[in-house]
């Protein structure tokens, strides 16, 4: 019996991580769509690239709290930048998410721009405080 509950636990873990990521990519979209406002382009774009950088604000090889920022803070960035899209565009954004959801593509171009970011953000603290 126990072994049940923990089987579906971990099929709603699953779903919601799937749905998560389905709505990281209409995001994704939403940030290309012309009818979106620029405020929810600029709030779509954070939480996309904090959700694929591999910095976070809390590391996590913290016990417990490293891992609360992923757990807490993505869904919830998704919901504001969700919430501040227009309805129709959302629409559309969803359905070019679902068109391109099984097409891994690997895109070196922005994961490079967020290591350029985080080098001069280092940089600049080094040189501010240390130096």
């Amino acid at each position: 019996m126990l072994e049940d509950a923990s089987l579906k636990l971990w099929e709603l873990v699953k779903q919601s991580a799937r749905k998560l990521k389905r709505e990281l990519f209409t995001l994704a979209q939403a940030i290309k769509h012309p009818n979106v406002p620029w405020y929810a382009k600029t709030m779509a774009a954070i939480v996309v690239a904090y959700a694929f950088s591999p910095i976070d604000l809390i590391p996590d090889f913290i016990p417990v709290l490293g891992l609360l920022d992923d757990v807490i803070l993505v869904p919830l960035g998704i919901y504001l930048a969700i919430k501040m899209i227009p309805d129709s565009a959302l629409k559309a954004c969803r359905k070019l998410a679902a068109e391109k959801e099984n097409v891994k593509n690997k895109n070196w171009f922005a994961g490079g721009f967020i290591i350029f970011i985080w080098i001069v953000f280092v940089t600049w603290l080094f040189f501010t405080f240390i130096v």
